[in-house]
């Protein structure tokens, strides 16, 4: 069973922390990882492309001059595609681009994207995030303590106001909670860290054996991302 050293904002540890085998010690499955950023991102993509085909242009349908005897070509319609304004051919459509990935899948995901991390050594667990007030500079400047340079993602209850409204200038820092957490931030990300109660709540969502029916959907948005908001396996 996994264990982490539990550290505060000055980088001091503080306790430890077993984590669950199951989630934070599977082995890395690239296929399956694979398969879920591609849903991931299939369903992230808004597929509102169209183009007007020669029902959907406006113009009239009446027969623009007779068909023989004026020296011009035939014509059947001002909307035929052969005229300037006319409807498009072939042109792209509005398309649904998402399919669903069954919830064994997306937890297995996350599950391989969490263990390799952790074997990375690119996991921080703390006992809390809890910021004095809501300034991005000491936010900065907690990252700068820890020795988070790179893309951070941080795991943590979205009721940690001083934390959100500090971090939504800082474009390479992302915050999100257990319930959010999806597999194109794991992996797009080169640091994640853990607020201690996040961790615990991984543990339980993510495990087969400790899965509770009120965390049972928790860990299923592999897009609850896209959700827009990002987001979001057996």
């Amino acid at each position: 069973m996994p264990t982490v050293k539990v550290r505060n904002l000055k980088n001091e540890e503080v306790a430890d922390l077993e984590l669950s085998d199951a989630v934070f010690g599977a082995e890395f499955n690239e296929g399956l990882v694979h398969t879920a950023v591609k849903a991931y991102l299939a369903k992230a993509r808004a597929g509102t492309v169209g183009t007007k085909t020669r029902g959907d242009v406006s113009g009239s349908g009446k027969k623009l001059w007779k068909q023989k005897g004026t020296g011009r070509a035939r014509i059947a319609s001002i909307r035929s595609p052969l005229w300037k304004g006319g409807g498009n051919v072939h042109g792209p459509q509005a398309k649904d681009w998402s399919h669903n990935l069954p919830k064994k899948m997306r937890r297995g995901a996350l599950r391989s994207a969490l263990s390799e991390r952790l074997r990375e050594g690119n996991v921080i667990v703390l006992d809390e995030f809890t910021l004095g007030a809501a300034k991005t500079r000491d936010f900065v400047g907690a990252l700068g303590t820890l020795g988070l340079e790179g893309k951070t993602l941080i795991v943590d209850s979205h009721d940690n106001d001083n934390l959100l409204l500090a971090s939504r200038n800082v474009k390479r820092a992302k915050i999100t909670t257990s319930r959010s957490l999806n597999i194109y931030d794991l992996l797009y990300h080169e640091k994640l860290v853990l607020s201690r109660t996040a961790a615990e709540e991984l543990n339980d969502m993510l495990d087969p054996k400790r899965r509770t029916g009120a965390h049972d959907d928790a860990a299923d948005n592999g897009g609850a991302a896209a959700e827009n908001t990002t987001e979001e396996a057996a």
